[in-house]
């Protein structure tokens, strides 16, 4: 269904442009009111059903709520028009199951532009259903009577035309209100000047009603009219009368059963939420007249469940209305109650819906004039907002005017209107709320006070309730901002009278930046889930609005504590136009560290010796460059920068001198020189992994049970310091040992490292524990492809110093099945992989597994007991090896 839009009409001279306003899907929607109708209608033809009961809860509302521009008003339209002609439906909407006649759409624009009270309303309903043909008596005298008190002299004719329902409804009202009065007056056999008097019928009929008069028993089974007409006729009492339209509704003949089908739309313009003076008459209206169904679009969900508003509105609370009951954790409805919740939001299209309105909206010759590129990119930036998509079709419209071809750039854009829309209908407090949270990626109530700087929580607790607040009851955070509004506030220019300079938001960012410096240090425990928000939100801060580090740096330390890697948000730093501050530099050193498990490490050496060129951290963070990058080093065979690295660090003193004589160790063990290793892994502690030093020591002599006790140690140490990554690390390592003498066991300890790497970034780790697999099913004839596979991965992260190990389990395969010419391939590989000295020992190992002679040239490294033993060891493991398989 479409129809014209005249705005983009009018917007050019091209008259082979057609502009059509285009309806996109909404089929949700539709399914939902045709549900709850459905269900209503079932509800009605119970036998328990009485329109005269007052107590009873009621479920003839739903209610569409969501953020402005998202297309409630174009829903509203359309549902009205599915309703009263079937040929309007929208091919995407099924067929109801009720016949057409019986409901009534009849629907009421409460926006301020529109001038609608509630007088109009009572109005505009009774005009519709004049289509009944027939009058309405009991509602139709209380209302001449109303009439007549309110606008003596003006003809209710007169009222309907100037309010333009009667060219929407036509002129019967008048007539069938007049019908009224004279049947009763004929009932009541008054004269008919009498009976053209409203005050006197009224009064006669009262006192028969009373008397309970046999003459008027075709109105005494309303109970209470004659209560109503006795009352003041003032819009008080106008708002009970919907009691009597309920009354005669229930007790129509079967061929003229109706049921009203009212929509009232922009329901966010009927009044602040501090003075509810017409939401409680609209309110009252609904309720008394249970009959009628009743579908409410507006910004905001509807708050007729929340017990707090009893005193403001007549009927409050979860018991009267139980399908308005918001429940702040969605999962924990039951089915019951989620078939019969009646609050619904109105989602964002999706970019298949965003890209169909687009081509439909402006065509030429049927072929759609905004081209696909200019699609995508608007559909991208639009987070699947309709008013975005208006928006920039009138902007697609105004650059042609001005001759200019639209790119796809030109749509890289943020609409004042947006931000106009958004703050539209906030209480400044809100507004302010607002504009600190658009800071952020995600808040609680807590934070978003604290970030805008208020001493309590009341403005930023109503602002979630907003419908440009998405939640996701599970998060650390639970709330953000839509995609769109967040981008629109902060980034469109602000028209508004109480707009923010830019000192205003730079002072919303340091309370922002220091609430979530707050949150972290007050955590009760290590939280990792906390720290990692925590660190993405505030390292995008700091990075924006030039903060200085402060809690950032305790955070990054324990950030890299773990071993773990979460990815960090924040886009990297565009280090070729420099780092300014401090926090460029610390986003684009974690960042790197992060990004390491998935980049080759030369990579990796190249950002890291960028951030410590630019000498903008403090010393300890510098230190935290610089030892990385001597691990980088390592990996891509960079031993004597690797070297100079650890020993700076070393030699500082800091935080991270363990780890640094750590790796200092290890290039004594990559040298060959085993005892100066040996003797410093006695000295490192904790903090150094010991463990792990001993256990990368005792599997390089033929000793992996005495490794896999390290490595036992190490990993039960670091599940004592609640080091998930340490533990892995160790884990992965065991296996790797555990796989050369015991095969069966291997398999638990392969499974356990993969169990302990669940959720962990450690690209290296996995990768020794799938070496282990190799070492474990060595001697079988199908490895060569998962070797081959695991050449390639290794090449591809640039981890150059693990593939040694790799070719030492090949070697260990190939030696288990006699493979002379595939092994003399493997110590080729392994010559040109140690040429630079380290790891030369590999070449050795290998030639004592296939009880081969060494070269007379051959450099010896030192042993820790001797090359004889070692090589009788390394030799026994091949042949137990043979062995086992054997016997199989």
């Amino acid at each position: 269904m479409a129809g014209r839009d005249l705005r983009a009409l009018f917007s050019t001279n091209d008259r082979s442009v057609q502009a059509d306003e285009a309806f996109t899907n909404r089929a949700a929607q539709w399914e939902t009111v045709a549900a709850a109708l459905t269900a209503h209608l079932q509800h009605l033809g119970s036998p328990a059903f009485d329109a005269e009961d007052l107590e009873a809860p009621r479920t003839n509302v739903l209610v569409f709520h969501g953020v402005g521009g998202i297309g409630k008003t174009t829903l509203s339209r359309t549902l009205e028009a599915a309703l009263a002609d079937a040929g309007r439906r929208p091919s995407q909407w099924g067929a109801p199951g009720w016949p057409a006649d019986r409901i009534l759409p009849v629907r009421i624009d409460l926006a301020r532009s529109a001038g609608t009270d509630f007088e109009q309303i009572v109005l505009t309903i009774r005009a519709a259903l004049t289509r009944i043909g027939r009058p309405l008596p009991a509602f139709d005298l209380a209302l001449r009577r109303y009439w007549e008190a309110n606008h003596p002299g003006e003809p209710l004719e007169e009222y309907l035309r100037r309010a333009g329902l009667g060219s929407r409804f036509g002129q019967a009202l008048p007539q069938q209100m007049q019908s009224a009065l004279a049947d009763v007056a004929q009932a009541l056999m008054l004269p008919g000047t009498i009976g053209s008097a409203v005050g006197a019928l009224t009064g006669t009929l009262v006192g028969a009603l009373r008397e309970r008069r046999q003459t008027v028993r075709a109105l005494a089974g309303c109970e209470r009219l004659a209560d109503l007409l006795e009352a003041e006729p003032d819009l008080d009492a106008l708002s009970y009368y919907p009691h009597l339209l309920a009354w005669e509704l229930a007790r129509l003949p079967e061929s003229k059963q109706t049921v009203p089908l009212v929509l009232l739309d922009t329901f966010e313009d009927i009044g602040d939420r501090t003075r509810r003076d017409l939401e409680r008459l609209i309110q009252r209206t609904v309720w008394l007249l249970p009959n009628a169904f009743w579908v409410i679009t507006g910004r905001s969900r509807l708050q007729w469940a929340d017990p707090a508003l009893q005193g403001q509105l007549d009927y409050t609370g979860p018991a009267a209305w139980p399908g308005l009951h918001h429940m702040a954790v969605t999962a924990a409805r039951t089915p019951a109650q989620a078939g019969t919740a009646r609050q619904m939001l109105v989602g964002d299209f999706s970019p298949e819906d965003c890209d169909d309105y687009l081509a439909r909206r402006l065509t030429r010759d049927g072929q759609p004039l905004i081209n696909e590129p200019n699609r995508r990119v608007i559909t991208a930036r639009s987070h699947g907002l309709p008013l975005y998509l208006d928006l920039s079709v009138a902007r697609f419209l105004e650059l042609t005017r001005s001759g200019h071809t639209p790119q796809p750039a030109d749509f890289d854009h943020d609409f004042p209107a947006l931000v106009a829309r958004t703050l539209t209908d906030l209480t400044p407090s809100e507004r302010h709320v607002l504009r600190s949270v658009s800071l952020l990626d995600a808040f609680d109530v807590p934070l978003a006070t604290r970030a805008a700087g208020l001493t309590h929580e009341g403005p930023a607790l109503r602002l979630t309730e907003r419908p440009f607040i998405r939640e996701d009851p599970f998060g650390l955070w639970p709330f953000h901002l839509h995609g769109l509004i967040r981008s629109a506030v902060r980034n469109a220019d602000d028209t508004t009278d109480d707009r923010w300079t830019e000192t205003d938001w730079q002072q919303a960012a340091q309370r922002a930046f220091t609430a979530l410096g707050e949150q972290h240090q007050g955590a009760p425990g290590p939280g990792r889930l906390l720290l990692i928000a925590c660190l993405r939100q505030g390292l995008r801060l700091a990075r924006d609005h030039r903060l200085d580090l402060d809690w950032l740096t305790e955070a990054a330390w324990t950030y890299i504590s773990d071993s773990v890697w979460e990815p960090l948000a924040p886009p990297d730093t565009d280090t070729a136009t420099g780092l300014d501050t401090a926090a460029d530099a610390l986003v684009e050193l974690l960042s790197t560290l992060a990004r390491r498990q998935h980049e080759h490490r030369s990579r990796t050496a190249i950002r890291l010796t960028t951030v410590i060129d630019c000498g903008l951290l403090p010393a300890d963070l510098h230190e935290m460059a610089v030892y990385y990058r001597a691990k980088a080093h390592r990996d891509i065979g960079r031993g004597q920068d690797s070297r100079r690295g650890y020993q700076q660090v070393a030699d500082g003193g800091g935080r991270l001198a363990p780890a640094a004589r750590r790796g200092l160790a290890q290039a004594a063990r990559l040298a060959g020189d085993f005892p100066t290793a040996y003797t410093a892994a006695q000295t490192l502690g904790w903090e150094g992994r010991h463990q792990r030093v001993l256990g990368d020591l005792r599997w390089l002599q033929g000793e992996p049970e005495q490794a896999a006790a390290a490595y036992l140690a190490g990993r039960t140490e670091a599940e004592q310091h609640a080091t998930s990554g340490e533990a892995a690390h160790n884990q992965a390592l065991r296996a790797l040992t555990v796989a050369f003498y015991d095969p069966q066991q291997a398999d638990d300890e392969i499974d356990l490292a993969h169990q302990l790497l669940a959720g962990l970034d450690l690209r290296a780790t996995t990768i020794n524990a799938a070496i282990a697999a190799l070492i474990r099913d060595a001697g079988h004839p199908t490895l060569d492809d998962r070797i081959r596979a695991l050449r390639t991965e290794l090449d591809v992260a640039g981890l150059t110093s693990m593939a040694p190990t790799l070719e030492l389990a090949s070697a260990f395969h190939q030696a288990v099945r006699d493979d002379h010419d595939a092994l003399d391939a493997t110590l080729t590989r392994l010559r040109e992989q140690t040429r630079d000295g380290d790891y030369a020992y590999y070449v050795d190992i290998a030639s004592f597994m296939a009880g081969l002679p060494l070269p007379a040239d051959h450099t010896t490294p030192h042993w820790l007991d001797g090359e004889q033993a070692t090589r009788a060891r390394w030799r026994t493991l091949v042949t137990a090896r043979q062995h086992r398989l054997h016997n199989q």
